[in-house]
């Protein structure tokens, strides 16, 4: 399927043709006519297959189809951070190129009364996450009466955040019937159907990828590290790589991640950090400069893991592996994206293996493990002892010990 067979305007396929893109993913080709349609759709696909064009390009093609005559957004797209508000904002400017469309986004971190300024203009699609957006509604500062479809992002992140009741509230103030588009990385789970079942009416079911999937474009591989210093010398090595430009390193934890970003400026390897304590303006300033190839790796705890969507991330290193398989794919599908190749590296020290285990098993499959010359770990996995079923069993009690009794 090509994305001409879509029925979409001639500017959208132009603006794609511009963009790199050749043919649509299996979640675009799957949910672009049912949403064209007017259906209410939950869909489901891993990280990095496409999912917001999925629902941008058809929203698009609707406004074009029926230009919005209200002074008030008519579609409401809700995304669970801020990074990710912006990046699909980011994305609906890119793909609306030519066209005369108005988004505005209003999300925690910024100035109330200018979003709403801009948000009560003549605005087409709003953009926000759930909190700020209740918090203006029940203010009277906001007014969504005009909605006419809602769009719900990584509606797992959302229900992971405990935003379900801000989603559903917010919702519940649109008098009108809307069309609703619930898009997830997974359907497993009972919140998702308690979401979906509040939301959605006759909805069409989309699943393109498993929870446990991993881009097919992403080549992953383990590197074992005996210490803290045996892991910054992999690490060093693997950035010295000509092929390494533009590099994502997640940590577990925040000062984790700063030690390991000046740990990489004393090497002087351009690099910078990403944690949660920094303000929005901050963080978008990095995000421009990682984006821009001023700054050639980020090192990011998991609030970079969604919402940052930079299509050209050549490399995805885990210098702390997480504890949970999902959080493990969300990382790595940081590459690899837009049908682009892409590398993850995987820095096992010994208390990690643990982790690697739980990753292994949701994956169902076990990751390939690679070595550099010169840098070849020392430890060894122990081997269990098998147990000599023929030697004699000696049971202890008190201060003797008896030999147990020959059985029939």
């Amino acid at each position: 399927m090509r994305f001409d067979d879509l029925f979409l305007d001639e500017q959208l396929l132009k603006n794609l043709t511009q963009l790199g893109y050749e043919e649509p993913t299996a979640i675009q080709s799957a949910a672009i006519p049912i949403i064209l349609e007017g259906k209410d759709i939950l869909a489901g696909a891993a990280t990095g297959t496409g999912k917001s064009a999925a629902f941008i390009l058809p929203i698009l093609q609707q406004l074009i189809d029926e230009p919005n005559q209200s002074n008030h957004a008519t579609v409401l797209i809700l995304a669970p951070t801020r990074e990710l508000a912006f990046q699909l904002q980011h994305n609906i400017k890119q793909l609306s190129h030519g066209l005369k469309l108005n988004t505005a986004i209003i999300t925690g971190g910024f100035s109330p009364s200018k979003q709403t300024e801009m948000a009560n203009q003549h605005c087409d699609i709003l953009i926000g996450t759930p909190g700020r957006l209740l918090n203006l509604v029940s203010d009277e500062l906001l007014d969504l009466t005009d909605i006419d479809v809602v769009v719900i992002d990584e509606a797992d992140r959302m229900l992971d955040m405990g935003q379900g009741p801000d989603v559903l509230s917010l919702l519940a103030t649109i008098a009108n019937g809307f069309q609703a588009c619930l898009f997830s990385a997974t359907l497993a789970g009972g919140g998702i159907d308690i979401f979906a079942d509040a939301l959605l009416h006759d909805a069409e079911i989309v699943q393109i990828d498993a929870v446990n999937h991993q881009a097919d474009t992403i080549t992953q591989s383990v590197y074992y590290a005996d210490n803290r210093e045996h892991k910054q010398a992999i690490l060093k090595t693997l950035l010295a790589d000509d092929a390494c430009q533009r590099v994502l390193i997640f940590c577990n934890k925040k000062q984790q991640a700063e030690d390991v970003a000046h740990w990489l400026q004393s090497q002087n390897i351009s690099a910078q950090v990403m944690h949660g304590d920094f303000d929005q303006a901050i963080r978008r300033d990095k995000t421009r400069k990682f984006r821009q190839g001023l700054i050639k790796v980020m090192v990011a705890t998991d609030v970079a893991a969604r919402g940052l969507d930079i299509q050209d991330i050549t490399h995805v290193i885990n210098y702390d592996l997480p504890i949970r398989g999902d959080i493990y794919i969300h990382r790595i599908g940081r590459t690899g994206r837009a049908q682009q190749s892409g590398i993850a590296y995987n820095l096992v020290e010994p208390h990690d293996r643990k982790n690697l285990e739980r990753i292994e098993f949701h994956l169902k499959t076990s990751l390939p493990i690679a070595k550099i010359k010169g840098l070849e770990p020392n430890t060894k996995k122990k081997k269990a002892k098998k147990k000599d079923r023929n030697k004699p069993r000696y049971i202890a009690k008190k201060d003797r010990i008896t030999e147990p009794k020959n059985e029939p």
